[in-house]
Formats: structure tokens, sequence, C-alpha cells
């Protein structure tokens, strides 16, 4: 088995710098620590860890919770969590929880049973509950954030974000726009309605709740309620989904319809999934840094168990961008 020794003669440091990296990296500089890490792996260095956890008293291990891993865009979040936990020497237990309380309550039991060093949340739920600030493991609330989250958080300006969607199609000359929204209790779905209803205001026109559909972030809820609000005797002449995968289902049912995006209605989502720019027409959506996300969180997540001062009043608001593509266009 290659040794430590080799992994510094690899990485031009001393073997005192490796041990270092590998028991306590976040006391390393970065450069010195991703140099480490590459010579690790070009190495195929295997260190003891149950030594390592043994003497610092750490699993590093971080729990996710994500509540369904066949989202487009919790998936690109996934990815800045490993990316970011692997540079900082820890590895990830990633959990499907398909959004069942009991389920992540159980795997949050891993960090309160220090089976885990921390925790990060990607659903608007506190695993923990009532723990009070002393007793409460290290958590970061990630995404879909609690309105008053007992920990730091990580999140879009989901209102500012749909308000600057619906004037893009307001710009446009439509005035009966339609919606399909996410999932019922949701708060993202409630801020971006809020946005959806802030731009309407403004220009001086009342909500018609009859364009409102509800919808799940499915592609299979965005097709059922296009074909919904299609059927109505006077359809929107544009539809903002609150998310890309609702969008592209929207754009299927459509087409079905004959009809054509954007010359008889626009249609624009929200995340700026990979397949938004290929889909036919290419949509126009709310572009959010997900993998800023997750290294947003890591990084909050390893200050809280490193007890900085700082850490536990830490909310991060993410930037977004309007990103206008071929799905959108003049009102008929």
């Amino acid at each position: 088995m290659t040794n430590i020794r080799k992994v510094a003669e690899l990485a031009g440091v001393s073997v005192a710098t490796v041990s270092r990296t590998l028991k306590t990296p976040d006391i390393v500089s970065p450069g010195t620590r991703d140099r480490v890490l590459a010579a690790v792996e070009q190495a195929g260095y295997r260190p003891n860890l149950m030594a390592v956890q043994f003497r610092s008293q750490r699993t590093r291990n971080l729990v996710v919770l994500v509540p369904t891993i066949a989202n487009t865009f919790f998936a690109r979040v996934i990815g800045g969590i490993q990316e970011a936990a692997q540079r900082r020497g820890y590895g990830i237990l990633l959990c499907n929880t398909l959004g069942d309380e009991r389920a992540e309550r159980a795997y949050a039991g891993m960090v309160s049973t220090r089976q885990a060093d921390g925790l990060i949340q990607l659903r608007a739920y506190d695993p923990f509950g009532a723990s009070s600030a002393e007793a409460r493991p290290p958590m970061v609330n990630a995404c879909e954030v609690l309105d008053e989250a007992p920990c730091p958080t990580v999140k879009l300006d989901n209102r500012a974000a749909a308000r600057a969607v619906t004037e893009h199609l307001l710009s446009l000359g439509h005035r009966r726009i339609g919606m399909i929204k996410g999932p019922r209790n949701s708060p993202l779905t409630r801020d971006r309605l809020l946005g959806f209803q802030d731009a309407l205001a403004a220009a001086g026109l009342a909500p018609d709740e009859s364009l409102w559909c509800p919808g799940d972030f499915t592609l299979r809820s965005g097709h059922r309620a296009a074909g919904d609000l299609l059927s109505q005797s006077e359809p929107p002449t544009a539809i903002f989904c609150e998310n890309d995968e609702m969008a592209m289902g929207a754009l299927r049912r459509i087409r079905e319809a004959g009809l054509r995006v954007p010359e008889d209605i626009s249609v624009a989502g929200f995340d700026d999934i990979a397949f938004a720019s290929f889909c036919d027409p290419s949509l126009t959506t709310i572009a959010q840094p997900a993998e800023d996300f997750g290294r947003v969180a890591v990084s909050l997540l390893l200050d809280v168990i490193d007890e900085r001062d700082e850490a536990a009043d830490q909310h991060c608001i993410m930037p977004f961008e309007l990103v206008v593509r071929e799905s959108t266009g003049p009102s008929a």
C-alpha cells in the first residue's frame, strides 16, 4: 500500500502537512489542501480513517437530506455539496427522503448520535424539532427554507425572481397570464406566487385565480395543468411555470394542441436546468446558481461545526438572472 511519505513527495510538502490535511483540513491553506488531496488520489493512498476519526472525534461525514434526487435542480445542488465537502476532507451521506418526516428525523439522528458531524436539509422542515440552541446539532437549511429557520440558511429571493419573469411577460404585451404552481405547502410556491402578483399589481392588473393551476414540480403536472388552461373558453396568452420541468411538460401539451410557442402562447420557467437551453423552443427562465447553493451550504455547516461565533446567524441570499430565450414573444 502506498504510504504517507509518497503522498508528501508528490505534493511537495512535509509528512506532517499531509497528516494535518487529513486530520484537520480546515487549518491548512486551500492551495496546500488541494495539492495534498490531489496527491492522495494520484498515489492511491488510503489513510486509516478510523484512527483519524478517533483522534479528531469527528466522523468527517455530512448528512444531506434531499426531497427527491430525481429533480434536476437538486442534483446540481448535490454536486456542489459533494465537491465542496470533498475539498474539505468530508464525505456525504445522501438521503432521498421523498419528503417523509419520519425518514428525515431518522437520518438526522445520525448527527445527534455522532455518526455524522452535521446536516444539510434541502426542504423546509426541521428534523431536530424543538431542540434548544445549545443542544441543537449542526444544521444548515438550503434551497427551500423555513421562514424562521433556527440555523444558517441559503436561499434565493424567489419573490423578486418571479416578479422579474412576470414583468418580462407583461413587457411583451401579455395581460392574461396563467401560472402553474408548485407543491401546495412549499415556501417556494408561496413566494413565487407573491412575486407574480406583485408584478400584476404594479401593472394595474387584478389577479385572476381561474388562471392558476396546481402542480408538483414534475413534467407530468405541467402537462396536465397546461391542458386545463388551454381548455378554458379564453385561454391565457402566456404561462409562467414555477419550475422548468413543469414548463417542459406544458410545452409538450401545447404542441399536442396544435399551437405554436411563442407565436400562439408564451411559456416561461424557473431554475435554468441543463435541458432549458436545449428544448424546442429553448426556454425563458430564471437562472440560479444551483452548485453554489451546495458549496455555500457546506461552508456554513463547517463554520457551525467549528463553533465559529458568527456562524449561527448567517443567512445567504443567492443571486438570480432572467434568461430570455425563444419560448417567450409578443402577445398575439
